[in-house]
Protein backbone atom coordinates (compact mmCIF):
# COMPACT_ATOMS: atom_id res chain seq x y z
CA UNK A 1 0.00 0.00 0.00
CA UNK A 2 1.04 3.52 -0.54
CA UNK A 3 0.29 6.56 1.22
CA UNK A 4 -1.51 7.85 -1.58
CA UNK A 5 -4.00 5.07 -1.05
CA UNK A 6 -4.53 4.92 2.97
CA UNK A 7 -7.79 6.31 4.53
CA UNK A 8 -7.92 5.56 8.15
CA UNK A 9 -11.52 6.61 8.34
CA UNK A 10 -12.80 3.72 6.03
CA UNK A 11 -14.16 0.72 8.01
CA UNK A 12 -13.83 -2.89 7.86
CA UNK A 13 -16.38 -5.11 5.96
CA UNK A 14 -20.18 -5.55 7.46
CA UNK A 15 -20.11 -9.25 6.52
CA UNK A 16 -18.02 -11.39 4.41
CA UNK A 17 -13.94 -11.82 3.44
CA UNK A 18 -13.83 -9.97 0.39
CA UNK A 19 -10.67 -9.35 -1.62
CA UNK A 20 -8.60 -6.53 -0.68
CA UNK A 21 -9.23 -6.90 3.22
CA UNK A 22 -6.99 -8.71 5.97
CA UNK A 23 -7.95 -8.48 9.38
CA UNK A 24 -4.44 -8.44 10.13
CA UNK A 25 -3.36 -5.62 8.44
CA UNK A 26 -3.44 -2.30 10.42
CA UNK A 27 -3.34 -0.39 7.85
CA UNK A 28 -7.02 1.52 6.73
CA UNK A 29 -8.83 -0.79 9.01
CA UNK A 30 -7.52 -4.09 6.99
CA UNK A 31 -7.79 -2.72 3.74
CA UNK A 32 -5.00 -3.03 1.33
CA UNK A 33 -6.05 0.07 -0.22
CA UNK A 34 -8.51 2.09 2.03
CA UNK A 35 -9.20 4.63 -0.22
CA UNK A 36 -10.38 2.38 -3.03
CA UNK A 37 -13.05 1.08 -0.50
CA UNK A 38 -13.95 4.64 0.06
CA UNK A 39 -14.79 5.06 -3.24
CA UNK A 40 -16.43 2.21 -3.64
CA UNK A 41 -18.83 2.20 -0.69
CA UNK A 42 -20.00 6.11 -2.14
CA UNK A 43 -20.01 4.79 -5.65
CA UNK A 44 -22.18 1.78 -4.95
CA UNK A 45 -24.68 3.55 -2.49
CA UNK A 46 -24.83 6.23 -5.44
CA UNK A 47 -25.66 3.73 -7.97
CA UNK A 48 -28.20 2.00 -5.97
CA UNK A 49 -29.73 5.53 -5.51
CA UNK A 50 -29.70 6.51 -8.67
CA UNK A 51 -26.99 8.83 -9.03
CA UNK A 52 -25.09 7.16 -11.58
CA UNK A 53 -23.57 10.83 -12.53
CA UNK A 54 -21.92 11.03 -8.95
CA UNK A 55 -21.10 7.23 -9.12
CA UNK A 56 -19.44 7.33 -11.89
CA UNK A 57 -17.35 10.01 -10.68
CA UNK A 58 -16.82 8.08 -7.83
CA UNK A 59 -15.22 5.36 -9.23
CA UNK A 60 -12.94 7.51 -12.09
CA UNK A 61 -11.90 9.81 -9.06
CA UNK A 62 -10.17 6.28 -7.69
CA UNK A 63 -9.10 4.47 -10.47
CA UNK A 64 -6.20 7.53 -11.33
CA UNK A 65 -4.76 6.44 -8.45
CA UNK A 66 -3.71 2.90 -10.01
CA UNK A 67 -1.31 2.19 -13.00
CA UNK A 68 -2.77 0.20 -16.06
CA UNK A 69 -2.39 -3.49 -15.88
CA UNK A 70 -3.70 -4.02 -11.59
CA UNK A 71 -6.68 -5.36 -10.75
CA UNK A 72 -7.66 -2.34 -8.94
CA UNK A 73 -7.60 -0.30 -12.56
CA UNK A 74 -9.39 -2.86 -13.72
CA UNK A 75 -12.18 -3.06 -11.52
CA UNK A 76 -12.72 0.65 -10.89
CA UNK A 77 -12.81 1.26 -15.03
CA UNK A 78 -14.96 -1.31 -15.15
CA UNK A 79 -17.70 0.39 -12.76
CA UNK A 80 -16.74 3.73 -14.78
CA UNK A 81 -18.07 1.96 -17.47
CA UNK A 82 -21.01 0.39 -15.41
CA UNK A 83 -22.43 3.91 -13.77
CA UNK A 84 -21.79 5.16 -16.91
CA UNK A 85 -23.70 2.57 -19.10
CA UNK A 86 -26.58 3.31 -16.33
CA UNK A 87 -26.53 6.80 -16.78
CA UNK A 88 -26.67 6.55 -20.46
CA UNK A 89 -30.18 3.87 -20.04
CA UNK A 90 -31.96 6.00 -17.57
CA UNK A 91 -30.86 9.50 -18.37
CA UNK A 92 -30.77 9.78 -22.01
CA UNK A 93 -32.81 6.58 -23.40
CA UNK A 94 -29.70 5.55 -24.69
CA UNK A 95 -29.34 2.01 -24.90
CA UNK A 96 -26.70 1.40 -27.82
CA UNK A 97 -24.66 3.95 -26.08
CA UNK A 98 -25.18 1.60 -22.23
CA UNK A 99 -24.69 -1.53 -24.46
CA UNK A 100 -20.99 -0.62 -25.89
CA UNK A 101 -20.40 0.75 -21.89
CA UNK A 102 -21.01 -2.61 -20.78
CA UNK A 103 -19.34 -4.43 -23.32
CA UNK A 104 -16.17 -2.57 -22.43
CA UNK A 105 -17.15 -2.98 -18.51
CA UNK A 106 -17.09 -7.09 -19.30
CA UNK A 107 -14.13 -6.68 -19.94
CA UNK A 108 -12.52 -4.73 -17.58
CA UNK A 109 -14.09 -6.89 -15.02
CA UNK A 110 -13.38 -10.27 -16.57
CA UNK A 111 -11.20 -11.33 -14.32
CA UNK A 112 -11.70 -9.15 -11.23
CA UNK A 113 -12.14 -11.47 -7.87
CA UNK A 114 -16.06 -12.08 -7.21
CA UNK A 115 -16.16 -10.58 -4.54
CA UNK A 116 -14.09 -7.58 -4.52
CA UNK A 117 -13.62 -5.13 -2.23
CA UNK A 118 -17.05 -6.18 -0.69
CA UNK A 119 -19.10 -5.74 -4.55
CA UNK A 120 -20.53 -9.05 -5.67
CA UNK A 121 -18.86 -9.09 -8.99
CA UNK A 122 -20.34 -12.14 -10.51
CA UNK A 123 -23.80 -10.18 -10.20
CA UNK A 124 -22.38 -7.29 -11.97
CA UNK A 125 -21.15 -9.23 -15.18
CA UNK A 126 -24.20 -11.65 -14.69
CA UNK A 127 -26.30 -8.09 -15.12
CA UNK A 128 -24.37 -6.70 -17.41
CA UNK A 129 -24.56 -9.91 -20.33
CA UNK A 130 -28.53 -9.96 -19.30
CA UNK A 131 -28.60 -6.25 -19.98
CA UNK A 132 -27.40 -6.42 -23.40
CA UNK A 133 -30.09 -8.35 -24.25
CA UNK A 134 -32.44 -6.52 -22.36
CA UNK A 135 -31.95 -3.27 -20.71
CA UNK A 136 -34.71 -3.47 -18.46
CA UNK A 137 -33.00 -5.83 -16.13
CA UNK A 138 -31.37 -2.31 -15.13
CA UNK A 139 -34.88 -1.12 -13.89
CA UNK A 140 -34.80 -1.98 -9.60
CA UNK A 141 -31.32 -4.07 -10.09
CA UNK A 142 -29.15 -2.50 -7.34
CA UNK A 143 -25.29 -3.47 -7.24
CA UNK A 144 -24.68 -6.08 -3.55
CA UNK A 145 -22.09 -4.73 -1.25
CA UNK A 146 -21.26 -6.68 2.25
CA UNK A 147 -24.07 -8.77 1.60
CA UNK A 148 -26.21 -5.88 1.56
CA UNK A 149 -28.07 -3.07 -0.78
CA UNK A 150 -27.43 0.04 0.70
CA UNK A 151 -28.34 3.46 -0.85
CA UNK A 152 -26.90 6.59 -0.70
CA UNK A 153 -26.92 9.49 1.74
CA UNK A 154 -25.52 13.20 2.49
CA UNK A 155 -22.51 11.60 3.52
CA UNK A 156 -22.29 10.35 -0.18
CA UNK A 157 -23.08 13.28 -2.13
CA UNK A 158 -21.13 15.11 -0.64
CA UNK A 159 -17.93 12.68 -1.00
CA UNK A 160 -18.36 13.06 -4.52
CA UNK A 161 -18.93 16.72 -4.92
CA UNK A 162 -15.40 17.50 -3.52
CA UNK A 163 -14.05 15.46 -5.84
CA UNK A 164 -15.22 18.04 -8.38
Amino acid sequence: MTDHTRDRNVGPPISGDPTGWSEDRGESNGWEHGSLRAAVVHGVRLYNSGEYHESHDCFEAEWYNYGSGTTESAFLHGMVQVAAGAYKHFDFENDDGMRSLFRTALQYLQDVPCDYYGVAVDDVRATLRDALEDPTVLHGWRIELDSRYPEATEADLRYAEQLE
